[in-house]
């Protein structure tokens, strides 16, 4: 069924009826929306949309996550046709998922780029549908998260990178991918106590109250005790997971702006994803996947998993309460 059904399908992007269900379409051909989702701004009946974020001028060294979104989107089409491996269910199948496309926003008027992709995030939110956002530099996450706790409260942030993002900066107009976390708990829109930073290592001696297990400790313990260690900092709370892609070591995702050695495995990261179903999660992203500074697509490619991972977190607790 799946081959004929191959022999007809095209840009499933534009022409599939049904939201539900894998994608048979040539992985080498048709539209590239993520997993071969729909392209819609129609959330009526949706359970998660999928949005890009195609923006890195807040970078403090390499640029290109601004592709980020689009080269993850390409990728994905190689996860389009199965379901997502070791997972008990199948949430391109039992999910309504569709690709909302990208943020518009004015590129040469960086001030008024917060304040516009909030309202983007709270659009989504409003419609009682999860994000999943594709970036982009990680200074997107702040304007994200607010759009968060105006829904949920001070929200619980599950973090993988391999720097804190909490140095000091108390002018909260700055737009900077090494300070929005600092901002977002001065501001309170962020649980410190009850947040965990995973794969941290470089030096910031304030982590103003987060819990910190860096890398060294994740290769000591192994995947699963850190999952069981985030679980038991998350609790029930609602959570929000961001995961730069430099949380990966360089060798498994080089096309990033501020690459650090010593990080997670691919392999580690996969297991500490599964291992955490359950969580409370509400939304989540991926960033900082830069692809010209990756000639091979396996920054794209390992940030298209986690995209997908992220999916299938936000589809184990909707299919078990469902």
């Amino acid at each position: 069924m799946a081959l004929e059904d191959a022999k007809n399908a095209i840009d499933d992007a534009f022409t599939r009826e049904n939201l539900k269900g894998v994608s048979n379409e040539l992985t080498f051909g048709g539209a590239t929306s993520f997993l071969r989702r729909k392209y819609t701004k129609d959330l009526t009946g949706v359970d998660i949309a999928v949005t890009g974020v195609p923006f890195d001028q807040a970078v403090t060294n390499r640029p290109g996550t601004r592709l980020g979104p689009r080269a993850i989107r390409e990728a994905s089409s190689l996860q389009a046709f199965d379901e997502p491996y070791g997972w008990p269910h199948d949430p391109l199948s039992n999910l309504a998922i569709v690709d909302y496309g990208d943020v518009a926003f004015d590129y040469a008027n960086v001030p008024e780029f917060p304040a516009t992709l909030t309202d983007h995030i709270r659009g989504i939110l409003k419609q009682d549908v999860a994000s999943v956002v594709l970036g982009g530099d990680h200074y997107i996450s702040f304007p994200i998260l607010k759009a968060y706790a105006e829904k949920y409260g001070p929200i619980s942030l599950l973090q993988f990178d391999a720097h804190t993002d909490t140095w000091p900066d108390d002018n909260m107009d700055r737009v900077d991918h090494g300070t929005m976390f600092y901002k977002a708990v001065k501001s309170g829109i962020v649980d410190p106590a009850t947040s965990v930073q995973v794969g941290i290592r470089t030096t910031n001696e304030d982590t103003l109250g987060v819990n910190i297990i860096d890398a060294p400790t994740v290769h000591e313990i192994g995947s699963v005790e850190t999952a069981r260690r985030i679980k038991d900092i998350l609790g029930d709370r609602p959570v929000y997971l961001t995961f730069d892609i430099d949380g990966l070591d360089p060798a498994f995702a080089p096309g990033t702006g501020t690459p650090v050695w010593g990080g997670l495995t691919s392999a580690q990261a996969a297991r500490i994803l599964r291992e955490i179903a359950g969580i409370n999660i509400k939304g989540g992203d991926i960033v900082e996947v830069s692809p010209p500074f990756d000639t091979t697509g396996a920054t794209a490619i390992a940030g298209a998993h986690v995209a997908t991972e992220i999916i299938c977190l936000l589809g184990w607790n909707k299919l078990k309460n469902d």
